[in-house]
């Protein structure tokens, strides 16, 4: 699966920078060093689309389509309560920031257990508490990132007790990409201002694209975006979180935390 999903992202990357020029699908297959056979039914197989519809999805008009008819996504769901606006929020993803208590002592007391899985978009860090996940992220499959994501969350929960437990995250990993995922609970820690900006990102449904300056209006700062940008940075659980539906105003797709042309996949394999 991690092998198909970096020959997949060598695949993206080149589309992604050769876009304009319409890339032929014998160009992109000898980028990744298939034959033109082998490289359609790995892509298809994997993403869901054909290269082609996928070089479409990727072009900046699409993008622009997208973005008027889902702007308003955010705003519509804050007004309505988010309330039956997105079948994730509603159905699968609660949210709740951590305590004063908890946020006061560093997790003391805090039992947080962490796994190392292989799933549809690469290897992940997947960390999780008797109260939720806490934590996603997608690394490289290597003892220095390993090692590195668990003293970044070390450094998150100073006083929390790190468990290395594979069966304990196995279900959160093999939910991420579920189309029938089990309910899940998110516990984040941030300032209030940031989950604030997560909580909003989760009214986005599945297949939508949104603008940072929408996120920005719908929690009543409309004139906070780069904070907002800031915060969707710093989003601590990928995917689950979806801050890969914000797109910039210009309809491009901008940045992405866990890299690019992983971003533009998991909008393609919504959308199609």
């Amino acid at each position: 699966m991690t092998s198909d999903y970096s020959r997949i992202e060598k695949a993206i990357e080149f589309i992604h920078a050769h876009k304009l020029k319409q890339p032929l699908l014998s160009e992109v297959a000898a980028h990744v060093h298939l034959s033109e056979h082998h490289f359609q039914r790995m892509f298809s197989r994997w993403a869901g689309i054909s290269p082609k519809r996928y070089l479409q999805f990727l072009t900046l008009e699409h993008a622009k389509v997208q973005l008027e008819a889902n702007v308003s996504v955010v705003e519509s769901a804050f007004a309505a309560g988010l309330s039956g606006s997105s079948r994730l929020h509603d159905l699968f993803i609660s949210m709740e920031g951590v305590t004063p208590g908890d946020f006061k002592t560093d997790g003391e007391g805090l039992f947080i257990r962490y796994g190392f899985h292989e799933t549809h978009f690469g290897f992940s860090f997947v960390a999780t508490t008797d109260r939720g996940v806490c934590k996603v992220d997608f690394i490289n499959n290597n003892d220095k990132e390993c090692s590195a994501a668990v003293s970044q969350l070390q450094k998150l929960w100073k006083n929390a007790e790190l468990i290395h437990d594979q069966s304990a995250t196995l279900g959160v990993a093999d939910a991420l990409f579920s189309a029938q995922q089990d309910a899940l609970t998110l516990v984040v820690k941030g300032t209030n201002f940031q989950i604030q900006v997560w909580k909003a990102l989760l009214s986005i449904p599945p297949g939508a694209v949104t603008t940072y300056q929408a996120i920005a209006n719908a929690i009543g700062k409309p004139k906070a975006v780069r904070a907002v940008a800031s915060a969707i940075g710093a989003n601590p659980v990928a995917h689950l979180i979806p801050c890969h539906r914000v797109i910039r105003g210009s309809g491009e797709l901008g940045g992405y935390r866990w890299g690019l042309p992983r971003k533009a996949a998991m909008l393609a394999c919504e959308s199609s």
